[in-house]
């Protein structure tokens, strides 16, 4: 089995305790630990899952904790804990709960897994990432968020949905915030080659362009009580086995930008080169004067979001 030694995930809800058992199944790790607040939670999710070996073959020791001491030793982090917004909630609100949550989330990765690789999935995980780094301190190559590979995941199924052909023939990105600004990047998506905007009218993918931007709330509206987690927890194994396995994929996360794209001191999705030791280059891809004043759109939302965490202490 090859792999890490040990990865953690930080929350058993319906991503966190989803998101082991892909993990676990893959065997990208020797020992895996699940860690939730609620007592019973993580433990019983962790044996449920290992139970599953014998059938499944799998090697990866998986078990369950409420205390972050058990993020001892991990080579990698997933956070995923933190709260939904709820009716006559905020997003204020909402930004310092869960900034709350992963403050010390973030100190305990400090204190026990200083030489970790982190993925934050917490939203809204463009602001998220940025204040995990701030208050671990941890390079900011080492943290990292799923942003734009989970909105891409969606934008590839509808349009090849719409065309009627395999999935894994779609290629694009969409970068921006996970959220109302993404940006899908049209002049950058192809079938095998063959760009999308000469497949497929204006006017249908414009509507296709909406529905991957409501695309999580779509599901929220069918499901009436929780939000997804099978997609984003795909998208999200497939980010932790590109560190796991230093597969140098470049795939679209929300990474610390440097000055690039013209941008610095927040976290945006962008293509990145991922490999064992977190973000190993950024890429600047050249975008229509649309694409580029809607990214430049999304880059100014996230500012907005990170003004309401300035006057929150990291220490």
């Amino acid at each position: 089995m090859s792999g890490v030694g040990k990865i953690a995930v930080l929350g058993a809800g319906n991503i966190g305790g989803t998101l082991a058992q892909r993990l676990a199944e893959a065997d990208l790790a020797q020992e895996l630990v699940l860690l939730d607040i609620v007592e019973g939670l993580p433990q019983g999710k962790a044996l449920d899952i290992q139970e599953s070996a014998p059938v499944l073959g799998f090697a990866t020791r998986v078990t369950g904790s409420t205390s972050l001491d058990a993020l001892s030793g991990a080579d990698i982090v997933i956070e995923t804990a933190g709260l939904a917004r709820k009716p006559g909630m905020s997003r204020s609100d909402l930004l310092g709960k869960n900034a709350e949550i992963l403050k010390a989330h973030a100190r305990a990765v400090r204190d026990h897994a200083p030489n970790a690789v982190v993925l934050v999935v917490t939203n809204p995980v463009d602001v998220m990432a940025y204040w995990f780094r701030e208050v671990s301190g941890l390079p900011a190559a080492r943290v990292f968020g799923q942003s734009g590979s989970l909105d891409t995941a969606r934008f590839r199924w509808f349009v090849a949905d719409e065309l009627h052909v395999t999935p894994k023939d779609v290629i694009g990105f969409v970068l921006g915030t996970h959220g109302d600004t993404m940006v899908p990047i049209l002049s950058l998506t192809s079938v095998n080659g063959v760009p999308v905007p000469k497949l497929i009218p204006r006017e249908r993918l414009e509507q296709i362009v909406a529905r991957t931007k409501s695309g999580g709330g779509e599901i929220v509206n069918l499901l009436k009580m929780g939000s997804a987690y099978y997609a984003p927890t795909a998208s999200q194994a497939e980010l932790v086995r590109a560190v796991a396995h230093d597969e140098h994929r470049l795939l679209p996360v929300t990474t610390r930008l440097h000055g690039e794209y013209g941008l610095r001191d927040l976290y945006l999705g962008v293509p990145a080169r991922i490999g064992r030791g977190g973000i190993e280059r950024i890429y600047e891809v050249e975008l229509t004067a649309e694409e580029r004043a809607a990214f430049e759109a999304s880059a100014a939302a996230v500012r907005e979001d990170l003004k309401i965490l300035g006057g929150l202490p990291t220490s």
